[in-house]
């Protein structure tokens, strides 16, 4: 599809963004402009499953952008927010639409939709952990939620709802990281057991300029169908997944530092005095954001085993040649390939000796060598790891 090719451009049309909203409630409500580019993808997504029985919902819509389409068909959207639901109104004339809070009591009765109607979900619902922006007092947790979709996050919690809506199909954007981590996936095990992943195309979320205050992360517009079996996290780790600048991967192809090494904080242990302290790894933007090694020990510090600091100095040098890594693989461990990095391990620990000197007491190298050299030969590790997806200056 030529859209998947296209650059990224920037949005003209502002009149459909919630600006009545003040920042602090955008966050609240998840009320972010979904590019029309993005929209066409969705519908260019479902059009294969729309008969005179579809009905497609956004339970989230704010304006209603997604409904900026040709298509013909019944078309409902619903906000928390009444400003917004009366100015998607305004936008499209045939919407139907609802101003309800779409996590609780949720049922098709809600949105008067019958059982026989062939539902199809589509949208940009709210995401965000909960808890992290609610440390940093932006976010509030003011919304009733249905016990059995509760979770910590509100893109969570909205995937869950789909699954007492009963769609046939849905096509919505959230973050990878949804589907790519295993804790994230196992937390959908409610959808997950209903619904297959059958396309989908990521991105950046840079492109939501507002949101993306930090580091940006990958978005994936994913379509699901309804399957008896739904989908196991080996259909995802042996998924092939596609960019929007026609990149694919799969998770099976990488070697994750995870099987050479421990990134949790240690527990119920007393640190000694010749211990080496480094910080609890997520992914690899927490990397980005966060330390490696640290002086002291507390409940997100790692005691390092010192049979395996090579492989927490790999860990620390993969942060300095991050920019590397493109946007996509964010939400991944750091990965690793072992036989490479062993032929290359003493320009990692020279390189990265010369920002943390104390390692000099605890591990030695065996080449003399200069930071340039280094750079250059951990460079070429970068170069060969990422392959195609290995980022160059000047594609930044």
């Amino acid at each position: 599809m030529e859209i998947f090719h296209q650059q990224i451009q920037k949005i003209k049309d502002k009149s459909k963004n919630q600006n009545h909203l003040k920042y602090s409630d955008k966050i609240n409500l998840g009320a972010f402009y979904t590019p029309k580019e993005y929209v066409n993808i969705v519908w260019s997504f479902i059009k294969p499953f729309l008969n005179d029985d579809s009905v497609v919902l956004d339970s989230s819509c704010g304006y209603g952008n997604f409904f900026d389409t040709e298509v013909n068909c019944k078309k409902i959207g619903n906000d928390i927010d009444v400003i917004a639901i009366s100015q998607a109104k305004k936008n499209f004339q045939e919407l139907i639409t609802f101003n309800k809070n779409a996590l609780f009591n949720v049922n098709r009765d809600m949105f008067n939709i019958s059982k026989n109607d062939k539902l199809i979900i589509i949208g940009n619902p709210p995401y965000n952990d909960i808890t992290s922006i609610i440390r940093n007092q932006i976010k509030t947790n003011n919304f009733s939620i249905d016990a059995d979709i509760k979770t910590r996050d509100y893109g969570l919690s909205f995937l869950l709802s789909y699954t007492k809506l009963e769609p046939e199909i849905i096509c919505v954007l959230h973050p990878l990281s949804y589907l790519v981590k295993k804790t994230n996936f196992d937390l959908l095990r409610k959808f997950t057991y209903m619904y297959k992943l059958i396309d989908g195309i990521i991105f950046d979320s840079a492109t939501f300029k507002e949101t993306s205050k930090g580091i940006s992360f990958p978005i994936i517009i994913a379509l699901y169908k309804r399957e008896s079996l739904g989908m196991q996290f080996n259909y995802i780790y042996n998924y092939r997944f596609k960019t929007i600048e026609n990149k694919t991967f799969s998770l099976r192809e990488f070697d994750f530092i995870t099987n050479y090494i421990n990134k949790y904080p240690s527990k119920g242990v007393n640190p000694k005095d010749n211990d080496i302290f480094f910080w609890t790894m997520r992914d690899i933007n927490a990397l980005k954001r966060n330390k490696t090694f640290v002086n002291d020990f507390n409940d997100n510090t790692i005691i390092i085993d010192k049979r395996r600091l090579d492989y927490y100095i790999y860990i620390d040098v993969f942060k300095q040649f991050s920019h590397y890594v493109p946007y996509y693989f964010g939400n991944l461990d750091v990965f690793i390939n072992d036989e490479s990095f062993q032929a290359n391990k003493d320009y990692f620990i020279f390189e990265c000796l010369t920002r943390h000197s104390f390692l000099n007491d605890y591990i030695k190298h065996n080449k003399s060598s200069t930071l340039k050299e280094a750079n250059e030969k951990i460079t070429n590790y970068f170069k060969t790891l990422l392959g195609e997806h290995f980022v160059h200056p000047t594609d930044k």
